[in-house]
């Protein structure tokens, strides 16, 4: 005698059973939990619709939608060495894919890395941090979602519960799409708003990744205690999409735990005078960029003042009161050496390729 089941019953069995396979977070083992097995382990989990070829392509699609609604920074100094940092990050991860890496010229505190490898470092982000090493973990954070392939697996978890096989991206439509609001980017939210296992998973590997490149790894927890304060004081500091899963005190007292079980190394870097170099470059950029008001306005008066006299301030618009001194009489603020005391230098070689 045959059993028949039917049709709506044997679809939530299937269901069943494939929200039941493994989607756990990380770590697993023993392995999972080695800093140098790192590059030698599956941290990517079992199920997952997307190959890597198709990953690879979905977020190249991803990419050009950002660079096309974004102002991606050309200076060759700040690219290459944000590029260099992560490249190197990378290199001392699980991640199987091609990362290509680029600055947006955005004042929000944040980065996002896309399927496929394809990662987007805000300006605001690099203004922000103090040291090299603050920056390598964020880097590295975003690195780990990439490389356990957390937006494919999402997207896949989405398409088992809707019973579909065909991507978001593919659909069409508005409701396949939210808005990215640190930078107003239309991307499916899918693939860059993480649960907070994954967001865990992230923040476990990101750390090992930093400490196998060479960085000390507190940074990573001195950072997130930074934009937290920040947070508090000023409401916004965190890009929204950032802040949906915040740097709680439970994710910082998970990662300070993880950091205490490393082995200890003899010296980690913290920072480079490279680092304090690119960060003035890219801040004199930025105000480079700002539009000028006065050549918006060029009605508008600039008030100047002629240090060698007493005369009143002129209005520049009049050319019959324009100041006789030249670029030399302009006030500039100095500052003795006594007042700030002895620079100190805090620049170390860079980690090791």
């Amino acid at each position: 005698m045959r059993l028949l089941v039917p049709l709506r019953s044997s679809l939530s069995i299937t269901l069943a059973l494939l929200l039941a396979l493994p989607f756990a977070a990380f770590p697993k083992n023993d392995k999972e939990k080695d800093p140098d097995a790192i590059g030698d382990r599956n941290v990517s989990g079992k199920v997952n619709f997307y190959s890597l070829e198709k990953e690879i392509a979905l977020g190249k699609q991803l990419a050009q939608q950002v660079q096309r609604q974004s102002k991606i920074i050309d200076d060759p100094v700040v690219s290459e060495y944000v590029n260099r940092i992560g490249q190197n990050l990378v290199r001392n991860s699980d991640a199987k894919v091609p990362f290509t890496i680029k600055v947006i010229e955005d004042p929000t505190v944040n980065a996002f890395a896309l399927p496929g490898g394809f990662f987007f470092v805000d300006s605001g982000l690099i203004l922000k941090a103090d040291t090299e090493s603050e920056l390598a973990g964020v880097m590295a954070h975003e690195i780990a979602h990439v490389a356990a392939r957390h937006g494919t697996r999402q997207a896949t978890r989405g398409e088992i519960a809707q019973l579909a096989t065909i991507p978001l991206i593919f659909m069409g439509g508005a409701a396949a799409y939210g808005i990215y609001e640190a930078s107003g980017l239309l991307i499916p939210m899918g693939f860059l708003k993480f649960s907070r296992a994954f967001e865990a998973e992230a923040d476990y590997l990101g750390v090992q990744y930093m400490y196998k490149a060479g960085y000390d790894p507190n940074a990573f927890v001195d950072f997130f205690e930074k934009i937290q304060s920040l947070e508090k004081r000023k409401p916004g500091t965190m890009s929204r999409l950032f802040a949906t899963h915040p740097p709680t005190d439970d994710r910082i007292v998970k990662s300070q735990k993880e950091i205490a079980d490393l082995k200890a190394r003899p010296e980690y870097v913290v920072t480079t005078s490279e680092f304090n170099d690119v960060k003035s470059r890219l801040a004199m950029l930025e105000n480079q960029r700002r539009p000028d008001k006065t050549a918006e306005d060029p009605n508008k008066p600039t008030l100047r003042r002629n240090p060698n006299s007493n005369a009143p301030i002129e209005d520049e618009t009049d050319p019959s009161k324009k100041s006789s001194g030249d670029e030399n009489d302009r006030p500039k603020l100095k500052r003795r050496p006594s007042d700030g005391g002895d620079s100190t230098d805090t620049s170390s070689p860079g980690p090791s390729e």
